[in-house]
């Protein structure tokens, strides 16, 4: 038997475990903010749920399989999808609909730095409202997480669907060669202009017509200054006019929100997926060699795609594997191998009970603690300690004892002080809170 993962899954041990379940608590804790509630759904979907709306790449990327009575099924590979089929199997659920979904995904792709065969995404969706706000606030709720988890420089950039379509249309290109338009524009930062141009070329459109919309998606900066360039290229265009007119609103619901100098409109942001019906948004961290780590827009008709009722909706995702990936090679999660702050440790045997019955006072009061339970020498646990990272060891023995009191001890600076049995709960949880030994 060969023990080890499948590929592009990976066992996570307590130290990685503990940095992880700090980054979505972070996020979690934003998404909760901003009046956005949890949901869960099936890992597993009945695939013709699944490839409902994903598009030839997305299908192949899917891990399908039969279950014993036959039936077809798929491991979700968003959480867009399963968020569509519960809205359009709920149609009484009150609008608009505002969810947050953190939670695993699969996909069978090539694994590289930040991207896994299975890995988390954490998602804040508002279905049900048509309003560019919406937009705006799910731009704010991104922007907000990447603050909170100390990123100091990051970069939103936003285009709009309608906007690129109305640039291809002036550009030249034929309404049945715009999708494949798109898919070789969303490669551009992997596969740069030349590459672009060679997959466009290779799928019948023109010279001209791709040194135009080459050009065009060169365009970036502050939104005001892309979009009078806009207007002019695309001129009396609808849906060019309905574009731009639609990103003036975000970026004005963006300045209210205070995030206005975070974010750039960037004429060469597509995103793949062929749902994206408007606006649509990227976030990356400088030099942080991983891609985006958050994306996102609006897809209004994808809850029809179901047989519901029509539903507008917007959301934004992050990718927990690619922020991780960052906040470690930075040293910006926590460094800890356990997530007890205290260790017990009785000098001897005859100490042992006495040992449990503090442990659970510390635990009575909130205080995360650790027992010895394997009958160790004082050394041996004072080696423990270090090794787990557990940042104060509480020394029970006879002499302290019958003086009322126990010994804390620091085992970063290797200060100590005497706390009394009386006090040991508030003693302690106060000097795990300040980090603050009386010597």
């Amino acid at each position: 038997m060969e023990l080890k993962t499948p590929r592009g899954t990976r066992d996570f041990l307590p130290d990685v475990m503990i940095a992880r379940k700090h980054v979505i608590q972070v996020i979690e804790g934003i998404f909760a903010r901003y009046g956005y509630s949890p949901i869960e759904t099936p890992a597993f979907e009945h695939l013709e749920t699944l490839t409902c709306k994903g598009g030839d790449e997305v299908d192949e990327q899917i891990y399908a399989f039969e279950d014993k009575s036959g039936r077809k099924l798929g491991l979700r590979f968003d959480l867009t999808t399963p968020l569509a089929r519960l809205v359009a199997q709920n149609p009484n659920i009150p609008m608009p609909f505002k969810r947050y979904h953190i939670s695993r995904v699969w996909r069978y792709e090539r694994q590289q730095k930040g991207r896994y065969r299975e890995f988390w995404q954490a998602d804040v969706d508002v279905v049900g409202s048509p309003l560019m706000v919406a937009d705006a606030e799910a731009l704010t709720v991104a922007v907000e997480c990447l603050r909170a988890l100390g990123f100091v420089s990051f970069q939103v950039r936003i285009n709009h669907r309608k906007l690129l379509e109305a640039l291809a249309a002036v550009c030249g290109i034929p309404d049945d060669l715009i999708p494949a338009a798109f898919r070789a524009m969303d490669k551009i930062d992997k596969i740069g202009r030349k590459g672009v141009w060679e997959e466009m070329e290779g799928k019948g459109i023109e010279f001209d017509a791709i040194e135009s919309i080459l050009d065009f998606i060169e365009i970036a900066g502050p939104p005001e200054e892309v979009l009078s360039k806009a207007e002019e290229l695309v001129g009396e265009h609808p849906l060019g006019k309905q574009g731009i007119d639609e990103l003036r609103q975000i970026a004005g619901h963006l300045k209210a929100f205070g995030i206005s100098d975070e974010v750039v409109i960037d004429l060469s942001l597509v995103r793949g997926l062929s749902y994206y019906t408007g606006p649509i948004f990227e976030a990356s961290i400088p030099e942080g060699g991983v891609g985006s780590v958050a994306g996102g827009g609006r897809y209004d008709g994808l809850v029809a795609m179901y047989g519901a009722q029509p539903r507008p909706a917007v959301g934004i995702s992050l990718g927990i594997e690619r922020i991780m990936a960052i906040m470690i090679e930075r040293k910006m999660v926590p460094d800890m191998r356990t997530m007890a702050r205290v260790l017990v440790a009785p000098v001897n045997d005859k100490m042992r009970e006495k040992a449990i019955e503090l442990a659970q006072v510390l635990r009575d009061s909130g205080v995360a603690t650790d027992l010895d339970l394997r009958g160790r020498k004082l050394g041996k646990l004072f080696e423990y300690a270090d090794i787990m990272r557990v940042p104060y060891v509480l020394v029970v023995g006879p002499r302290d004892l019958k003086e009322g009191v126990v010994v804390l001890r620091n085992m970063t600076s290797g200060d100590e002080e005497r706390i009394p049995l009386d006090t040991l709960g508030k003693n302690v949880n106060d000097v795990i809170q300040t980090g603050n030994l009386e010597a």
